[in-house]
């Protein structure tokens, strides 16, 4: 299937594009197009030159322009149609449901515990932990 789209050629931060015919599965920087139908540069003003005719004469062929290169077209009046969204939108993510935690029984179990003493557990007696003797230390000869 063709299409009309956009081929970027400018420089590094100049960006200059060629609008040419072309296999809508070729890479655009493949360089392969059966035939340039004008340019666009940007930066200039959107400066745009196209070969009104040509572009006529492929999209009577049922050719399909790119959304950026649709919307050029429908700037220059080449076609009547409405704007397309050139960007496509982001895939949002979808927001995990809320739990709500009840703070209030939270309170009111910890200060049970608090009042009712464990009787099982009775408090070790503290016994001082035995310390390792100390070992001589070795003498390095410097």
């Amino acid at each position: 299937m063709l299409a009309i789209r956009l081929q970027r050629v400018g420089k590094r931060n100049n960006p200059v594009f060629r609008v040419v015919l072309t296999d809508k599965r070729n890479a655009t920087k493949s360089g392969s197009f059966l035939e340039i139908l004008g340019s666009y540069n940007p930066q200039h003003e959107g400066v745009l030159s196209l070969k009104k005719d040509r572009i006529s004469h492929w999209l009577s062929k049922g050719v399909q322009p790119s959304d950026t290169m649709h919307n050029l077209l429908v700037k220059e009046k080449i076609i009547d149609a409405p704007k397309r969204n050139a960007v496509a939108p982001s895939k949002l993510k979808k927001p995990e449901p809320i739990v709500e935690v009840s703070v209030e029984p939270v309170i009111e179990s910890a200060s049970a515990m608090e009042e009712q003493p464990k009787e099982d557990e009775k408090p070790a007696d503290l016994e001082p932990v035995p310390v390792a003797e100390e070992l001589p230390e070795k003498k390095k000869d410097a």
